[in-house]
């Protein structure tokens, strides 16, 4: 544990994730106290030249608390308690950093930002930025605009700021992320009805029975343990760690980084390149290509999916869309940045290479995805 304590005091760049219910007392108010505990520790990070990114949630409960509503019951109720609780918490963010000489940035954030490569790039070019000129971007969805999407997808890249947190710290390549949350990091069981259960201070790999660990969100949240682990699994695929603690705790955030055994330490993995991370993890899925068992022999020799391999196209993408690459028996076995839309992919089932160009009328590749371009999954 030392030696992990020693890394995560080396960390450059950090991404913190405050929840709802860390940010809220149990009247849905916000935690004054301890959001400065958290301001506080954050500037005392920045004074030792790291840069911190926050990803926070809050929106939609400060809204409602706004406009004394118990929970947002409609879609349209939640985006108008989203519109009122953003400027509130913005406002707290930036009037409690301004005590510290610290300037920060509001970056509000769509599943489209990441769907589109060119976005996503853009995304991670201001973001790096802000981050240039000393600045603490402070990251949250939209979640006024968040519900309505310009295209139909399989799979979306995010639906909870745990997801969010851990897509922006594996984009701008952080070396931790630290996930706040209300419990004080991963269980053995469940310890809301086991009181037995045991905290796990370190995970050096995430199996399906670490999954299985997950639980759902408690009052007022929207993720719960589960997208906790999911997006500890991003950060550490990314090539990071990944922090799960207790948000109450008072001095959290200074503790993680102390020599303090505190919440769970999730090792890294794996460390995918950049595009790979945005085709496994930072997009949406818009289709899905099936393939026989020949294509998956290839694949797995990093081979590229040639159309001769496929044996059905689901749903509608277009060229350069990510789709998931799957079975007959449903199986997820990869996924990849398409080179032809799927009206195209249709014409070429199970065809050869030399013929595409003669069933579509033109030929920009030899395969349907090229190899540089499929993340196993």
């Amino acid at each position: 544990m030392k030696n992990i304590k020693n890394k995560l005091k080396k960390a450059k760049r950090i991404v913190v994730k405050i929840g709802t219910n860390t940010l809220s007392t149990k009247d849905g108010k916000m935690a004054l106290s301890r959001i400065y505990g958290f301001i506080e520790d954050i500037a005392e990070l920045k004074n030792q030249g790291k840069e911190v990114i926050i990803v926070t949630s809050g929106a939609v409960g400060f809204g409602a608390k706004k406009l004394n509503i118990s929970k947002p019951e409609t879609i349209e109720t939640k985006q108008a308690c989203a519109a009122i609780g953003q400027a509130k918490l913005m406002h707290f963010y930036e009037d409690a950093f301004d005590k510290f000489n610290i300037t920060v940035a509001q970056v509000l954030l769509t599943e489209d930002d990441f769907d589109y490569r060119n976005r996503y790039l853009s995304l991670k070019s201001a973001l790096n930025e802000l981050l240039s000129f000393n600045v603490i971007p402070i990251i949250n969805q939209n979640d006024t605009v968040s519900v309505y999407k310009s295209k139909q997808t399989l799979k979306s890249s995010f639906g909870d700021n745990d997801k969010l947190s851990s897509l922006v710290m594996s984009g701008l390549s952080a070396d931790v992320l630290v996930i706040l949350t209300d419990v004080d990091g991963l269980y053995d069981d469940d310890p809301r009805e086991n009181k037995d259960a045991k905290l796990i201070h370190v995970i050096e790999e995430i199996t399906p029975e670490i999954e299985a660990l997950g639980f759902d969100a408690s009052n007022g949240g929207r993720g719960g343990m589960k997208t906790k682990i999911e997006a500890a699994q991003v950060a550490t695929h990314s090539g990071g760690y990944a922090v799960i603690a207790n948000g109450s705790l008072p001095n959290i955030v200074k503790r993680v980084f102390s020599d303090e055994e505190i919440g769970t330490t999730f090792l890294p993995s794996t460390n995918l390149n950049e595009k790979r991370r945005w085709i496994a993890y930072a997009t949406s899925l818009s289709g899905a290509l099936v393939i026989n068992e020949g294509a998956l022999s290839a694949l797995k020799k990093n081979a590229s999916l040639l159309p001769i391999g496929i044996i059905d196209v689901k749903n509608d993408f277009e060229k350069d869309d990510v789709v998931t690459i799957l079975l007959e028996n449903g199986e997820e076995v990869a996924r990849g940045m398409v080179n032809y839309s799927s009206e195209d992919c249709k014409k070429l089932i199970g065809k050869h290479s030399d013929e595409i160009e003669k069933l579509i009328g033109h030929k920009n590749y030899d395969a349907i995805i090229t190899r540089d371009n499929i993340i196993m999954t």
